[in-house]
């Protein structure tokens, strides 16, 4: 699947969104992708999740995984279709009193090999957070993946981050805005809260 055709997606389910946002990690950007609009359509969540799961067998091997993890809320949708597509059971954390752990009586099998699945990654940060909860929970982590890695390339999340499609889209501090983004408001389309 090219990066056109991936991007295709995002356009036909007004995924790809242009203004003043507020992301998740605090950086303001001009671009948004919410990955939630495209996974709303089982068939285009297939197709998208089909094609990453390809590139994680290439980097991995078929049947290098026991098991796929996504931190809640944006990568529940992508981590139950990657498991799917792998053919491996599947299962979240949730935040609790501020960190992901693993709840609702999910667990994991000490040693297990896992790959930790979301939608978006920007700076990495929940996705290194979901991390350490597999780690702390005895997994094994071999790689992250993601839709899109919106830093193209340049987040560190501690392991292998395999993405179906690195962008470079531009994110300011909030103290350094362009011109174009000063005074208007920011929309904070994430789901994490903001401290």
């Amino acid at each position: 699947m090219t990066d056109e055709e991936i991007l295709s997606h995002f356009r036909e389910t007004d995924a790809l969104l242009e203004g003043h946002f507020l992301l998740s990690s605090g950086l303001h950007s001009n671009r948004y992708l919410q990955c939630a609009k495209v996974l709303m359509y089982p068939d285009r969540a297939a197709l998208l999740c089909r094609a990453l799961a390809n590139k994680v067998e290439a980097a991995l091997g078929v049947n290098a995984v026991d098991i796929v993890v996504a931190p809640a809320m944006g990568g529940v949708i992508v981590g139950y279709e990657m498991a799917r597509q792998l053919n491996v059971p599947g299962m979240f954390t949730e935040r609790e009193n501020g960190e992901f752990a693993f709840r609702r009586g999910f667990s994991l099998t000490p040693g297990a090999r896992v790959v930790m699945s979301e939608d978006i990654v920007t700076t990495g940060k929940s996705s290194r957070e979901c991390i350490a909860a597999i780690t702390a929970a005895g997994g094994h982590v071999v790689a992250a993946t993601c839709l899109i890695d919106r830093s193209n390339g340049t987040a560190d999340v501690g392991v292998p981050l395999v993405s179906l499609m690195q962008m470079d889209v531009q994110t300011f501090e909030p103290h350094n805005l362009p011109a174009e983004l000063q005074g208007t408001k920011a929309i904070k389309p994430g789901s994490r809260d903001i401290k």
